[in-house]
């Protein structure tokens, strides 16, 4: 069975390359998600009985939730080679053409941020993914002439973190479409019990708890906080990563009790303090925080959301009466969920 082929280590720098030593291989190590894993594991099985590679497949939610490793697991359960790209990499028809033909049968190509591909690009993987053909036109003016070449059968993974982004054509292309969401808490607690394996570290079950309520429901998150957890217990604890050991360490970093960062709560700042009590565009708030308005609308807001800190009206971003709470602010009159002053901000 041949592996993915995935970057290459020295390209990386060592915190990524700890990330891919602690990605799970197959799906039976792959935690949480248990309806997109159970419909997984039927679609391989199948698929590996006929002789036939999977149907494309899409992947879609925020970041840091497994796309790149379910990818990298279905081509291990099929048995098959992995290629691994981008939709930005991918700059001209000649790349993809290449990638293509080097593809042997029933591979696994993977394309991350699949709604970022050109059009020149998309438009060339239209007649690949259904009739595994790459059509391109060969000379120039009036001697030009288009030519077909014939591909392996291969599967298509695409991932991205806004599935309205992807234009028609393409997205009914997929055969099928997975949405990853957040993670509870004790799947993430589990995923920093088997990295901590992994990695030697030395975790009881209260640290683990902690570092998996402070980790936006993401395992991407769950492990950094794991390693900085490690950092600081091997400079100013005795090795053991503890809840209280755990909890400074996430202090030291200005991850809060619910998982907020700075930008985090630089955002309900200005929701809550320049701009409070208006409605405001995701580019009015990413001028106000100096960020990129892409990083505000796929990394900060779906969390924020989903805390019940924010939420996307109509005419646009307000804070809940939650956020100033949190913030240790007054609550308006009027703002959002002010009612609900004595609800959890959401169910841990």
């Amino acid at each position: 069975m041949s592996e993915p082929r995935a970057v290459a280590p020295e390209e990386v720098d060592e915190e990524r390359v700890s990330d891919i030593a602690l990605r799970p291989r197959r799906l039976d190590e792959f935690t949480g998600q248990r309806g997109v894993k159970e419909q997984v594991r039927i679609m391989v099985e199948a698929a590996r009985q006929r002789g036939e590679p999977l149907d494309h497949v899409l992947l879609y939610g925020p970041p840091g939730l497994g796309k790149t490793t379910l990818a990298q697991i279905i081509a291990n359960e099929m048995g098959v080679g992995a290629r691994l790209t981008s939709g930005p990499a991918l700059e001209h028809q000649g790349m993809l053409a290449s990638i293509l033909t080097s593809l042997d049968d029933r591979d696994v190509f993977f394309v991350d941020e699949v709604h970022r591909l050109n059009r020149a690009v998309e438009e060339s993987l239209y007649p690949a993914m259904e009739d595994l053909a790459f059509d391109f036109v060969a000379g120039k003016g009036a001697g030009a002439q288009t030519l077909r070449l014939t591909l392996s059968r291969f599967t298509v993974i695409g991932a991205t973190t806004r599935a309205g982004a992807l234009g028609g054509p393409l997205r009914d292309r997929f055969g099928v479409t997975f949405r990853l969401d957040f993670y509870d808490v004790d799947d993430l607690v589990a995923i920093a019990n088997r990295s901590a394996a992994l990695l030697g570290v030395e975790l009881d079950a209260a640290g683990a708890t902690m570092i998996a309520r402070r980790s936006r429901g993401t395992p991407r998150i769950v492990n950094r906080l794991l390693r900085r957890a490690r950092d600081y217990a091997q400079v100013r604890a005795a090795g053991r990563v503890d809840e209280p050991v755990a909890t400074a360490a996430l202090d030291v970093l200005g991850i809060d009790s619910l998982g907020l960062d700075e930008l985090d709560r630089r955002v309900l700042g200005v929701l809550c303090g320049s701009l409070r009590g208006h409605p405001v565009g995701v580019q009015t708030v990413a001028v106000s925080v100096q960020e990129d308005p892409d990083t505000i609308e796929d990394v900060v807001e779906p969390f924020l959301i989903r805390s019940g800190l924010m939420a996307r009206t109509p005419r646009g971003r307000l804070a809940t009466a939650g956020a100033y709470r949190h913030l240790g602010m007054a609550v308006p009159s009027g703002a959002l969920g002010d009612t609900d002053a004595q609800a959890p901000l959401f169910d841990s």
